[in-house]
C-alpha cells in the first residue's frame, strides 16, 4: 500500500522549522512519500489566531490551496495517509480530511481549538504546550478527552512548543520526534 505523509505549516512555522522538518524526516525513514502544502500569499499574524472570523476566512483559502496541491497527489483514499501539521495547519489538515473523507492519522503540533469541529475520534495525537498564548491547554485536553485522542504536553511550552531553555527544548524536541517515529511505525 502506498504511504503518504503531508506537511501542513503554521503561521510563520514553515516545513523547515524543527518540528515539521524532523517529523518529515521520520516519515521518509518510515517509508512515506513526503508532500508539502504551502499557504503562500496569505497575510497573517499570530494575534489573528485568536480571531474566529479570520480563521474561517483563512481556512477557506488554505483549503483551496490544499486541494490544488493534493489534487496532483493521486488517490489518497487508497493509501496509508498521515497529516503532520502545525497551528493553523492543524485546522486545515483536519478539515481537509473530513471534507475529502480521507482516513488520515493526524499528528498535530500546537493545535488550535477549532480542530474540534473537524478531527475524527481516535484519529491522532495532539502535541501542545501548557503555556501557549494562542490555544488554551485546558481546551486542548478537553478536546482530546472527548475525541479519544492521544496527547503530549510540553510543560511550560509556548506555541512553538518551546520553554525558553535550550537544553530542555532540545530534549523535548527529541522526545516528540521519537514519539512521532513510533506513530509512523
Amino acid at each position: 500500500m502506498r504511504k503518504v505523509a503531508v506537511i501542513f505549516p503554521g503561521v510563520g512555522y514553515t516545513k523547515d522549522r524543527p518540528l515539521l522538518y524532523y517529523a518529515g524526516k521520520q516519515a521518509i525513514k518510515a517509508g512515506y512519500e513526503l508532500l508539502h502544502v504551502d499557504f503562500s500569499g496569505i497575510k497573517w499574524s499570530k494575534e489573528e489566531l485568536k480571531d474566529r472570523d479570520f480563521l474561517l476566512r483563512t481556512l477557506d483559502r488554505c483549503l483551496k490551496m490544499t486541494e490544488e496541491a493534493l489534487d496532483k497527489a493521486g488517490d489518497l483514499h487508497q493509501a496509508d495517509v498521515v497529516f503532520i501539521s502545525k497551528s493553523i495547519g492543524t485546522v486545515v489538515a483536519t478539515a481537509y480530511a473530513g471534507k475529502k473523507n480521507i482516513k488520515a492519522k493526524q499528528i498535530c503540533f500546537s493545535p488550535l481549538e477549532m480542530i474540534e469541529e473537524f478531527i475524527d475520534e481516535e484519529g491522532g495525537i495532539l502535541f501542545y504546550g501548557n503555556n501557549d498564548p494562542y490555544a488554551d491547554y485546558r481546551d486542548i485536553e478537553r478536546i482530546a478527552k472527548s475525541k479519544k485522542l492521544k496527547t503530549y504536553c510540553v510543560d511550560g511550552g509556548n506555541h512553538s512548543l518551546e520553554t525558553g531553555d535550550f537544553c530542555t527544548d532540545a530534549d523535548n524536541l527529541k522526545d516528540m520526534i521519537m514519539y512521532v517515529s513510533e506513530i509512523l511505525g
